[in-house]
């Protein structure tokens, strides 16, 4: 890893300690996970082992396939139930779920009709009007108020972005966004990262190259699709962003997104642009990124210092850099990011909402 990453220095500022993160005092929570034996089930047992979250019993609940699968968390072992309708969430505080946008809709009322909060990270609730869309540093009192029980964690490119646009919406308001991003083969999951490692060696060997999860071979290559797409020629994931992104910050903001696949492993990055309503400087803008929770500033350019995918994995900030005035519009400014998606896009920002909701005595 590069020293610019060992040692906190002028040309790597990180924003203060998030304040979720602390100790709970006494409180404990019983907590259930959905789709544990997937990649961002994984990342949750990580992520609440790291941050010492209160738990006093732990459900692991997944896919009949993966039922039976021990895990162990704090040095006990944990085996994985199959999924059911039933009672089995009866007790349950809050109950953490990855399992696609299907299984949610489907268990939806048999994990919150005895009372636990649901943080669902699939598509299926993030733009109904009765369900609160969170990203804990831009609108975490959202959580608050959720009539179904259920609080849903926004798609991974909205998240990592919106952290970013709220250090500057708060010296400017933003009109329009344009963004494209550059996602890692894990966003469609491990078996996407295992065929672009074995896509490579093909290549290498001078082989058939297979293609499964993708439209098209990633190695060596970049897809400019990810998702369907819809009537308008966007793809569904960069409608995800135009929709979200105004529910999130409560805004008017237009947004306008290019989302394309790149082989890189883990990570996604994001180049943005945006205007604001008077003209922010690259000092203001520099600031601004370090007194917002959930940033941290990497940005000298002099240097060749600049968040990249290949160092970022596993952290949980989002990374910013490459701040400068846009050169055609004197109230645009553009920047760089990057943030692991499965860690700040997926499971981290789910724990901080549920961080958040301890906190203020708001569980249950």
């Amino acid at each position: 890893m590069p020293q610019m990453l060992q040692n906190v220095g002028l040309t790597y500022l990180a924003a203060p300690p998030c304040k979720y993160q602390q100790k709970y005092k006494q409180t404990t929570m019983n907590v259930a996970i959905v789709g544990a034996s997937g990649a961002v089930g994984q990342e949750f047992l990580r992520v609440l082992a790291e941050r010492e979250f209160p738990i006093d019993n732990l459900l692991l609940f997944g896919s009949k396939r993966s039922a039976g699968t021990t895990y162990t968390f704090r040095g006990k072992e944990y085996t994985v139930r199959e999924l059911q309708h039933g009672d089995d969430f009866k007790g349950v505080d809050i109950v953490f779920t990855s399992a696609g946008a299907g299984i949610s809709k489907e268990y939806a009322e048999d994990i919150t009709k005895h009372g636990a909060v649901m943080i669902d990270n699939s598509s299926a609730f993030r733009m109904d009007e009765d369900v609160p869309l969170v990203v804990p540093e831009c609108n975490a009192e959202d959580a608050l108020t959720r009539p179904r029980g259920i609080i849903a964690n926004p798609n991974c490119t909205t998240i990592m972005m919106v952290v970013a646009l709220k250090a500057f919406e708060r010296l400017s308001h933003i009109r329009r966004i344009h963004v494209s991003s550059y996602q890692a083969a894990s966003g469609a999951g491990q078996a996407a990262m295992d065929e672009l490692y074995e896509q490579y060696k093909q290549v290498l060997a001078g082989d058939p190259v297979t293609v499964e999860k993708f439209a098209y071979q990633l190695a060596f290559n970049v897809i400019p699709q990810i998702d369907v797409f819809q009537d308008n020629g966007y793809t569904k994931e960069e409608m995800k962003m135009y929709h979200e992104t105004k529910k999130i910050m409560h805004s008017d903001v237009e947004t306008s997104a290019m989302c394309v696949r790149v082989p890189s492993l883990r990570s996604h990055s994001e180049s943005i642009w945006i205007e604001t309503e008077r003209p922010i400087s690259v000092e203001e803008a520099r600031q601004a990124v370090l007194d917002t929770e959930g940033l941290t500033l990497m940005d000298n350019p002099a240097e060749k210092e600049y968040p990249m995918p290949l160092f970022l994995a596993g952290k949980d900030d989002v990374y910013v850099g490459r701040i400068r005035k846009d050169l055609a519009n004197p109230n645009g400014l553009t920047f760089w990011i990057v943030s692991d998606q499965i860690r700040k896009g997926a499971a981290l920002n789910a724990v901080q909402i549920a961080e958040y909701l301890i906190k203020v005595g708001n569980v249950g």
